[in-house]
């Protein structure tokens, strides 16, 4: 067998490595389909460490700290399906079209990653056949069987921020995102608004567009679903106390908000 043979057969992910597909509720009732593009950080057995400090893999670039925690419960308080990936974003970067520079980062910040340096085609296709690829179509598959089935469905991609960035410190609490569809966006920060304690970023502190974002644009826009992105400030959800208040703020607000789309949406 030739060497480009014996590339184009290998496999990333061995029967140690766990899948990267993690559901919770798969069966909840709920209209809100959640997601949570960098809900882990590992890393397959296959990569090693990266080339990355272990120090490094505990930081935001490596993952949303704190988000795995806040969906898992805001899942179980809405009895709504969450769908995560647990592979590192560093591996692939589940939020951003492949062919985007930033899908496989050969630096993060300011913390370069030597083990996606001069990678091969056949070693990003590998990790965009693996870890991108089921991810994205079990997301699908969902929203197909719930369209087909008439269900109400709404998307919530979840994600987290670091409180500063390339020294630059961010005042926002939570931050609601979107693209084209405002109609959830808005009611959503009218309520986070209204809690009084909060400082609510309005694509802050980032907005999505069709470039750097793939969960939104795809699972939410192409397919017509009613959708908004939530960004919670890493600091915030950083223990298990501070998740279970998030999701439990959030699970409140999104009860008034299924209220407030039904009449016009959701049936």
């Amino acid at each position: 067998m030739d060497q480009h043979t014996a590339e184009a057969t290998d496999q990333l992910l061995g029967e140690e490595d766990i899948p990267p597909v993690h559901e919770v509720n798969a069966a909840g009732q709920s209209p809100f389909l959640l997601t949570a593009d960098h809900y882990g950080r590992v890393l397959p057995r296959a990569l090693g460490d990266l080339g990355v400090a272990a120090s490094e893999m505990t930081r935001h670039i490596a993952w949303d700290i704190g988000i795995a925690g806040v969906a898992e419960r805001l899942a179980k308080l809405l009895d709504a399906h969450l769908i995560a990936q647990r592979y590192s974003r560093l591996v692939i970067d589940c939020n951003r079209p492949p062919e985007a520079v930033s899908s496989i980062p050969v630096i993060s910040e300011a913390t370069a990653i030597p083990g996606n340096e001069g990678i091969s085609e056949w070693e990003r296709a590998a990790r965009r056949r693996e870890i991108f690829a089921p991810y994205h179509d079990r997301i699908d598959a969902v929203i197909s069987r719930r369209l087909h089935e008439e269900r109400p469905t709404v998307l919530v991609s979840l994600h987290s921020f670091t409180p500063v960035y390339a020294g630059v410190a961010r005042p926002w609490h939570i931050g609601a995102l979107y693209n084209r569809d405002t109609v959830l966006p808005q009611l959503l920060l009218r309520l986070l608004r209204a809690e009084g304690d909060l400082v609510v970023g309005d694509n802050e502190p980032y907005a999505v567009n069709d470039l750097t974002d793939c969960t939104i644009p795809v699972h939410g826009e192409a397919r017509g679903l009613v959708n908004t992105g939530i960004e919670i400030r890493q600091d915030l959800i950083a223990d298990q106390s501070g998740q279970q208040q998030w999701a439990e703020r959030l699970a409140r607000i999104f009860a008034e908000i299924a209220v407030e789309l039904k009449a016009e949406l959701l049936v």
